[in-house]
């Protein structure tokens, strides 16, 4: 019965979607569904996104060619209501019955029930009305057409259109342009009427969006204004505004050529009903007034406490609560300096960043004294100085059956009195797993907590000053972070410490710097005897090894090898034995031995005491900008400064050779990523997308390998998507273990991302990469890269996802195949996994890239 409902089901759905597909069903009499628009350009077809961008009249949009959502509205009843209706004028008997059985008010409500009313709502809501053709939209579009070749430079452009009708109902329209030859600047002459303003245009004349030659556009025009306008704000002449310049172009006669006039009048003043003008001033800052806690929604200003430092005035209502220079080092505004927009902007932006007041509020007005001379008043309203956040979460995972998870924090403003910010956070998870044994019968018998702290210093802090090398105005500061972390019945009971000293700074726009004097980090396995409960592919491995050779029957439990001390028994039977009397082969004494040698690793403690740089830019210029490039790149050393202390304090030296910090063998490596994303706008919410990540870190004197903490990882939901986390790789081993990671990655993604409807978007995307051991003690020839050879073990993963955009975040959800799989046989590497059975599901939050 239900094959038959699920067959029958299918039927309908095949049916409404081949209904629908008629495009032109919601089409008028006498009316043409607008299918294509074409744009030809001096005889030649463009694709050329702003071009298209004058069309008044798109077509629907569609999705890989298929009009998804002017389908679905087709789906739905143009007048459900009366539909409804006639449904019952034809067959009265029908509606009697129904009243007689419910009534007729519920009758009537039927009708705007989902079924009957909302689903076509819906349908409506979500599909896409078909795009008529209008005449006058295509006219609006030529003229639109024309303004933008005509403000490119294209005086004599001519535009013209046809209409091709050739299929029922439906309609393409072919726009023709004529660019003609371009009208280029031959001369330009200004008429500047305030001397001063004329002195500061000639001294940066070179800077100049026109040239000589140079073909005229309204674009460079606009950007000119812009410039001579930032240029007389940042020399002092406040009162200039953009609309004071006007220009005067002439084309008559002149074979081609533009001949400009450059015009910018002097001030106009109106007092009263009179007005008159005069010469613009350049005026200079005579004080700068700080009042340090003035509430934004009062206009009085009250002042109880005061003082001067370094020329510049203190007012506060109360005492005051800040060391002068905290905030004097955010004031980019100085006595008897010119009056200037940078300098303004930098002080609120330097001024939000302290975190410890709101948005600044920064006034100029003339000095009654002086009516060359500026007065700069600028308003603070302090934040709270305590902060209080207290959240809490239920969660279930693989690791928990149950579990409860609480975090609290605590920030405070202004702690020392010089603008710094500290903030604490306690963090706990109790949980419940029947996993573990439980010989108290306890139903929470799993836990973790951690404490964070954190105090952020609006400078740099070193015994020697900075300024010249990282002045102010790139926002500099300090941020000295402690924390620690323990674990019970989780993994190996990891203890975590680590404390860091970062200094930040931007040194241009859109770009930021981060150095970490210090980085540590000490990482103490409290229960190393669970590693095979953890590690259960390695111990799979082992066991059928053990029962394979023979192993010693006190080493099993149960049929299987005993954990820890069966494990471990059999390690030595193997390497310890004098003679061995297992036989093992070289192939699985290999195997073994690598077992071993990565317990050893992973169960070892680690001790990380780095320095790094790290780099980035963007050219991302809002939220809205769709069309822009990322670049970060970082480098880190760990090790040199402890591998010096150790020499000079004679510390220990363990069996393996390595020196040892309070008997910890500490990490020594260098490691350095690299990583670059673009995106594209591809127009009508589509984005092409991509990302190139190169990273690699090498261990040298005392370690062989990189800590598990600072290795690479590859799959997941931000990375390989047809691979879950940790089992990429390493090379083309398959990814045996539990957790694979390595130290070197190489990775490539992209992705076409385009809207289906409303806030869902959709992606087809494609992840190449994969991670290698290089330049470490691992031996096995499938884990490493031996050059350009070894690329051909890159993996390669496709497949589609939906997001849904709730303006705050995107939720997605992703399906990846394994296209290419560098761990199976020749004949098998290639689509042999494009299935559903053998695709990931990845869940995420945000975009990937």
């Amino acid at each position: 019965m239900k094959n038959h409902i699920t067959k029958i089901s299918l039927f309908i759905l095949i049916g409404l979607l081949v209904t629908s597909c008629n495009t032109t069903k919601r089409v008028p009499k006498n009316k043409r569904l607008l299918i294509k628009n074409e744009i030809s350009v001096d005889n030649q077809s463009t694709k050329d996104e702003e071009v298209f961008n004058q069309l008044y009249q798109k077509p629907n949009s569609s999705i890989l060619g298929y009009r998804l959502r002017l389908n679905l509205f087709n789906l739905a009843k143009k007048n459900t209501d009366s539909s409804y209706k006639a449904k019952f004028i034809k067959n009265p008997e029908k509606y009697k019955r129904k009243a007689k059985f419910l009534s007729k008010k519920q009758v009537d409500r039927l009708g705007h029930s989902f079924w009957h009313e909302g689903i076509h709502n819906f349908l409506k809501k979500t599909g896409e009305a078909p795009v008529i053709l209008d005449t006058n939209s295509t006219n609006k579009s030529l003229r639109r057409l024309r303004k933008y070749y005509f403000d490119n430079g294209f005086f004599d452009v001519k535009t013209s259109f046809t209409a091709d009708s050739s299929q029922t109902k439906k309609v393409k329209i072919k726009y023709s342009i004529d660019k003609g030859n371009g009208f280029k600047v031959d001369s330009i002459k200004t008429n500047i009427a305030t001397p001063a303003l004329d002195s500061i245009y000639k001294n940066k004349i070179a800077a100049s969006f026109f040239k000589t030659g140079k073909q005229y556009t309204e674009s460079d025009w606009e950007n000119e204004r812009n410039r001579i306008t930032a240029d007389f704000r940042n020399n002092g002449a406040f009162f200039f505004q953009q609309n004071y310049i006007s220009r005067v172009l002439d084309t008559i006669n002149t074979n081609k050529k533009v001949h400009l006039d450059l015009n910018i009048k002097n001030q106009n003043i109106r007092v009263n009903d009179t007005s008159r003008t005069q010469e613009f001033k350049l005026y200079k800052i005579n004080k700068v007034n700080i009042f340090t806690d003035h509430p934004a929604n009062r206009s009085v200003v009250k002042v109880n406490d005061s003082v001067t430092y370094k020329d510049f005035n203190f007012y506060s209502e109360n005492k005051l609560k800040y060391r002068p220079k905290a905030i004097t080092n955010a004031v980019f505004i100085s006595k008897g300096g010119t009056y200037s927009d940078v300098n303004t902007t930098l002080t609120s932006k330097y001024l939000s960043n302290l975190r410890v007041f709101n948005y600044p509020v920064i006034q100029y007005k003339v000095d009654p004294k002086d009516e060359n001379g500026l007065i700069a008043n600028v308003f603070l309203t302090p934040r709270k100085k305590y902060t209080f956040g207290l959240s809490a979460d239920f969660t279930h995972s693989n690791i928990q059956d149950f579990g409860i998870s609480g975090n609290t924090s605590l920030g405070i403003r202004n702690v020392f009195n010089g603008a710094e910010t500290f903030e604490i956070a306690f963090r706990g998870n109790i949980g419940s797993s029947r996993d573990i044994a439980n010989p108290n019968g306890t139903f929470f018998n799993i836990s973790e907590f951690g404490i964070d702290s954190k105090l952020n210093f609006p400078r740099i802090l070193l015994p020697f000053k900075t300024d010249k090398i990282i002045p102010k105005s790139m926002i500099p500061s300090t941020t000295l972070s402690v924390g620690y972390a323990k674990q019970r019945n989780i993994g190996l009971d990891k203890e975590n410490f680590t404390s860091s000293l970062t200094y930040n700074w931007t040194p241009r726009k859109n770009k930021t710097a981060r150095f970490d004097l210090l980085n540590v980090q000490f990482v103490k396995n409290v229960n190393i005897s669970n590693y095979f409960n953890i590690y259960e592919s390695s111990y799979d491995i082992l066991n059928d090894l053990a029962i394979a050779y023979g192993a010693d029957a006190l080493f099993f439990k149960n049929g299987k090898l005993e954990i820890d001390q069966g494990t471990n028994g059999f390690i030595n039977q193997v390497f310890n034995s004098v003679p061995s009397n297992l036989n093992v082969s070289d192939e699985d004494l290999k195997t073994i031995s690598s077992i071993e040698e990565r317990r050893k690793r992973l169960t070892e403690n680690n001790l990380i005491f780095a320095t790094s740089f790290s780099f980035s830019q963007t050219s991302k210029s809002n939220l809205q900008d769709n069309s822009f490039h990322v670049f970060r790149t970082k480098i880190e050393s760990a090790g040199n400064v402890l591998s010096l202390f150790a020499r000079a304090s004679n510390q220990l030296i363990n069996q393996s050779g390595a020196n040892t910090i309070f008997d910890v063998e500490y990490s020594q490596y260098i490691k350095t990523e690299f990583e670059y994303i673009k995106h594209w706008d591809l127009n009508r919410k589509k984005v092409f997308a991509i990302r190139s990540f190169f990273g690699i870190a090498i261990p040298y004197s005392n370690s062989k390998n990189i800590p598990f903490s600072r290795s690479y990882f590859a799959g997941g939901t931000n990375d390989n998507r047809a691979w879950q986390p940790y089992s990429l790789g390493p090379g083309s081993s398959g990814g045996i273990n539990d957790f694979n990671e390595a130290n070197m990655k190489i990775s490539f993604n992209a992705e076409l991302r385009f809207n289906i409807f409303g806030n869902l978007n959709g992606a087809l995307f494609g992840d190449l990469g994969n991670i290698w051991n290089v330049f470490d003690d691992v031996e096995d020839e499938t884990y490493q890269f031996n050059g350009l050879k070894s690329l051909e073990t890159i993996a390669l993963g496709t497949g589609f996802g939906l997001r849904y955009d709730f303006g705050l975040f995107v939720v997605r959800g992703d399906l990846g195949f394994k296209t290419y799989n560098p761990a199976k046989l020749e004949n098998e590497k290639w689509f042999k996994e494009i299935n559903l059975s053998k695709s990931v599901v990845n869940i995420g939050i945000n975009y990937p890239f």
